[in-house]
């Protein structure tokens, strides 16, 4: 029985992460990635003229 719960951790673990990596994917594009790419860009943009100023943000 200790192999067992020596393995129930490690496989929890990668069912779990497997399951991160499944969602990251699936919610890459669709529908909001125009808006989630203006928002990145609005923010690389603020953060160059800021640069570009002088001043801290």
């Amino acid at each position: 029985m200790d192999y067992v719960s020596a393995l129930v951790p490690p496989v929890v673990m990668a069912a779990l992460f497997t399951a991160l990596i499944v969602t990251i994917v699936k919610s890459q594009g669709g529908p909001n990635k125009s808006k989630e790419d203006a928002i990145a860009d609005a923010t690389i943009a603020r953060a160059e003229a800021a640069r570009r100023s002088g001043s801290p943000s």
